[in-house]
C-alpha cells in the first residue's frame, strides 16, 4: 500500500514551521501516490522506445528521407520524455497525518505549492467515507475544527476502504 504508519522519535521539521519544544507525534501516517513505473523502469522503457524508434531510420541512413523522418522521431521521443517526467512531478504529492494526544495535523505537500495544513482536536475528529458525490469513489474525509478535508484522494478505492478503519483505530487510541 502506498502509505506507512510510523512512530517518530523527534519533533517534526518537514513542515517548515519550527516548534522548539513540541514533542514528537505519537504516530504519523504518510501517504503518497502509487508508482507503477519506478525510475529504473522508466530508463529501460525510454531506452527501448528510443531503440525501436531508431530502427526505421537505419534503413534510410544516407538519404534525404532521414532528414524528413528525424524531426518526427525526435518529437515523439521528446514528447514521451516530457509526459512521463510530468507524471512523476505530479506524483510527488505527499500527505502527512500526525497524531498527538491533544491535536491532529494533516499537511499536504504538492509540487510547486506551499504546504496546506489542517489541525483539530482528536476528540472531535471524525472520518467519513462518501460512496458517491465526491471527486473519486469512496471519498475519504476528516472533519473537525469546523472544516472537512480530504485524505488520500490519490489512493485506490480499496486502499481508502482499508485506510479508514486504521485512522479510526489510531484516533481511538488517542482518546
Amino acid at each position: 500500500m502506498p502509505y506507512a504508519w510510523t512512530t517518530p522519535q523527534t519533533a517534526p521539521e518537514q513542515s517548515g514551521a519550527v516548534r522548539a519544544s513540541a514533542p514528537a507525534p505519537r504516530v504519523q501516517l504518510r501517504l503518497w501516490p502509487h508508482r507503477s513505473l519506478p525510475l529504473r523502469g522508466f530508463a529501460v522503457f525510454f531506452a527501448a522506445t528510443a531503440a525501436l524508434a531508431a530502427l526505421p531510420l537505419l534503413s534510410v541512413l544516407g538519404t534525404a528521407v532521414l532528414w524528413g523522418l528525424l524531426p518526427f522521431v525526435t518529437a515523439t521521443l521528446a514528447g514521451t520524455w516530457i509526459a512521463i517526467r510530468h507524471s512523476y512531478r505530479t506524483g510527488e504529492v505527499m500527505e502527512v497525518l500526525s497524531l498527538w494526544p491533544d491535536r491532529v495535523e494533516l499537511v499536504r505537500h504538492d509540487p510547486g505549492r506551499p504546504p496546506r495544513r489542517w489541525e483539530a482536536n482528536p476528540h472531535w475528529v471524525r472520518t467519513a467515507l462518501h460512496a458517491e458525490g465526491g471527486p473519486v469513489p469512496q471519498y475519504l474525509t476528516l472533519s473537525g475544527a469546523g472544516r472537512t478535508v480530504e485524505i488520500g484522494a490519490f489512493l485506490s478505492e480499496e486502499e481508502r476502504l482499508a485506510l479508514r478503519p486504521e485512522i479510526e483505530a489510531a484516533l481511538a487510541r488517542l482518546r
